[in-house]
């Protein structure tokens, strides 16, 4: 039988320079009974300390649950991470050089668990290649205090890779639903299973101590085995919390059973959005959609796809995926990102990755926050700002077609239409379009190299990139090419333009079935 233990006790267990993981996909599957006793350890008693945080999504709500309860002085020394915008304590010690910090493909360090857990020397891929990941340009290190290369090229037989360099993992913390006596540990009312499986592998395998965080214990012999994702023969112990708000589904949110397959829901119709910059981009993006189309949206504006695409009855043209696991169902949003209403499937995060690097996705909408002249974009650094590039590397890298969805210009922008025609009432402060982007999260040589569609799609026109270069495709009527558009860039794209389709400037159905 396996012991259970108090969280402060399994805090206890952790000692000065270890390195350790845990769980959670943003808001969902973060064992904060874990963490937080951790932290309350440390600012009581100065230990742990010195410690490596290593984890593979985003995890926390900005409000200092998730890796936020690792940011003190002297308690953390470096974390590596796939996403930061929701740590921001983290982030201001990276920004403030006071701990070391590196940023990876949220996929990749999905993946490069199970090659820790198999001893190997690290994950091997492609992925990362020409970005800012890319020791050849940043290799992922987020400021000058951090030196360390733990990325590096390799060529094998005769490819060009990146070696995502394997460390030993001394402690796990984990959080399931139900374990047994034995410690086998189901995750029936988690969004996601994530990476759980292999995090207990990996640190197991270190020769670390694995803790599950749970609802409660049952009889042995009560589970499911088809249902258990953690063996016991991987845990060390368990936590039993009683407080319910250590087991939200998702932090500050109602349980839906709907998003782990307990229950179905009848999806009640949608209300359409009205005519607004963001429909015009859904319009013009669901255009590019066809039947049986495998789909990873983005969060923001790529998610007025589906709504256009059931608004115009092809909603069944396409299955959408989330990178945390589930397929099919509707994606959530906000807290709940990492879930799906109604999945069909639901898959551990590093399968879901495989598909992913290995072209599996169709076509991939995702947001456009700077795109510059080589068609590169960054969606993960702003000035003072670190957001980190989480799944994107991964997604826009191998789709078989990707489209970056958003207003031409950010920061105060504001517009209408009438008679069929674009109104632009008030300029974006912020040019998307500049010279040259901050940090390459996607890039345009890598794309024009393997010979992969991009297309860049604003309000008011579609960029697409070729082979010589970023193109204008097309422009909105009502627009002006040359003060609405080109005046605006930090570049001059090359022009063989048309007009974009009237029909997306109507308030009737485009008819696009």
């Amino acid at each position: 039988m396996k012991p259970i233990i108090t969280a402060a006790c399994a805090a206890g267990w952790v000692q000065d320079g270890d390195t350790i993981t845990t769980s959670g996909f943003v808001a969902s599957v973060m064992p904060e009974a874990l963490t937080r006793a951790l932290e309350k350890r440390f600012l009581e008693t100065g230990s742990p300390k010195n410690l490596t945080l290593f984890y593979a999504a985003a995890q926390g709500n900005r409000d200092g649950s998730g890796a936020d309860h690792f940011a003190h002085e002297g308690m953390i020394k470096r974390v590596i991470g796939g996403h930061w915008n929701m740590v921001p304590r983290l982030g201001e010690m990276v920004l403030a050089n006071k701990i070391e910090g590196y940023n990876f493909p949220q996929g990749t360090l999905s993946q490069l668990y199970r090659d820790i857990a198999g001893h190997r020397i690290g994950t091997i891929t492609h992925v990362g290649l020409n970005t800012f990941v890319d020791p050849r340009l940043e290799g992922g290190k987020l400021n000058d205090k951090t030196k360390e290369d733990l990325v590096q090229v390799v060529e094998i037989l005769g490819q060009e890779k990146l070696l995502y360099k394997a460390m030993p993992l001394q402690i796990g913390f984990i959080r399931g639903t139900y374990a047994d006596e034995n410690g086998n540990v189901t995750m029936d009312h988690e969004v996601a299973t994530i990476e759980a499986t292999s995090i207990a592998q990996a640190v197991h395998n270190s020769g670390g101590k694995v803790i599950v965080q749970v609802k409660r214990v049952i009889e042995n012999g009560t589970l499911d085995p088809k249902m258990v994702k953690i063996p016991g023969i991987y845990v060390d112990a368990l936590v039993v919390s009683e407080d319910p708000t250590d087991h939200e589904q998702c932090v500050g949110c109602d349980y839906d059973g709907s998003m782990c397959g307990e229950y179905r829901v009848p999806l009640n119709s949608l209300n359409y959005p009205s005519m607004s910059a963001k429909k015009i981009i859904g319009r013009r993006a669901a255009m590019e959609l066809v039947p049986n189309s495998v789909v990873n949206l983005g969060i923001g504006i790529p998610e007025y796809i589906s709504m256009v695409a059931s608004e115009e009855g092809i909603g069944d043209y396409m299955t959408l995926t989330v990178e945390s696991g589930p397929v099919g169902g509707i994606p959530q949003g906000g807290a709940r990102f990492g879930g799906s209403v109604n999945p069909e499937a639901i898959l551990d995060q590093p399968y879901q990755f495989d598909f992913y690097d290995g072209g599996g996705v169709d076509c991939a909408f995702l947001g456009l926050a700077q795109a510059d002249r080589c068609g590169n974009i960054n969606v993960s650094k702003f000035g003072p700002r670190i957001a980190g590039c989480g799944g994107f590397i991964n997604i826009t890298q191998n789709a078989k077609k990707v489209f970056f969805c958003g207003t031409f210009t950010a920061d105060g922008l504001k517009t209408h239409v009438e008679n069929g025609k674009l109104i632009i009432d008030q300029e974006g402060r912020s040019k998307k379009f500049i010279d040259q982007v901050e940090q390459i999260t996607f890039s345009g040589t890598y794309a024009q190299r393997v010979n992969q569609p991009v297309m860049y799609i604003t309000e008011r026109a579609v960029f697409e990139l070729r082979s010589d270069g970023v193109y204008l495709t097309e422009v909105a009527p009502g627009i002006d090419l040359h003060t609405q558009i080109i005046d605006l860039m930090g570049f001059e794209p090359k022009i063989d333009h048309r007009l974009m389709d009237t029909r997306i400037f109507s308030d009737s159905l485009m008819g696009l079935k």
